[in-house]
């Protein structure tokens, strides 16, 4: 039988946005957010991370680096709350229109969000049923994701979604829900 997901954006809803993170000390947790992923771990949901990492890309940091900041992150999920992703997946690729240089990275594809190929490569890989699943963003391309794979979307203030909120990136992109962070986001899914 698959599993219900909610998939999580890094930057914004789980960490404290930061434009380009690439050391493991620039990664700090957004209060609560731990709490909330143990939240859904208690649920029993798939908790899966997706981020795009346009910065690999534009050689501004490297794999290793994006790695070793997935791997704080997991330290303090652990150690706050004792909280897990389940799951990582990240698209390290931007078209050289959008700003590739990286010449093994620098094309289309479709894992970049709003893409769905992060999202299906884990429904393949980990037997979810992406129709009954969430995804959390701060971002229009999140919830654009969210829709454009069946998922129900939700919006975080946290990050960037008080700017889409107001309209700074104009987007015709309508939440399921509308959080004002991870926790009230988690709260209102586990009520559906």
């Amino acid at each position: 039988m698959a599993k219900r997901a909610v998939f999580l954006d890094r930057d914004g809803v789980l960490t404290v946005e930061a434009s380009y993170p690439y050391t493991s000390e620039q990664i700090t947790l957004l209060p609560d957010a731990a709490k909330a992923v143990r939240r859904l771990n208690e649920a029993g949901l798939f908790c899966c991370l997706i981020s795009n990492q346009s910065g690999l890309a534009k050689n501004d940091y490297t794999v290793s680096q994006v790695e070793t900041l997935h791997k704080r992150l997991r330290r303090l999920l652990k150690k706050e709350a004792g909280a897990k992703l389940d799951a990582i997946y990240y698209c390290p690729y931007l078209s050289p229109i959008d700003g590739g240089v990286n010449p093994q990275l620098s094309r289309w594809s479709t894992w970049r969000k709003p893409n769905t190929g992060m999202l299906v490569a884990a429904a393949w890989e980990h037997g979810l049923d992406l129709k009954t699943s969430f995804l959390i963003g701060d971002k229009a391309t999140d919830i654009d994701l969210a829709h454009n794979a069946g998922l129900k979307g939700i919006l975080v203030k946290t990050g960037y979604g008080d700017q889409v909120l107001r309209g700074t990136f104009q987007h015709s992109t309508r939440p399921d829900h509308i959080a004002i962070h991870l926790g009230e986001a988690v709260a209102w899914l586990l009520s559906q």
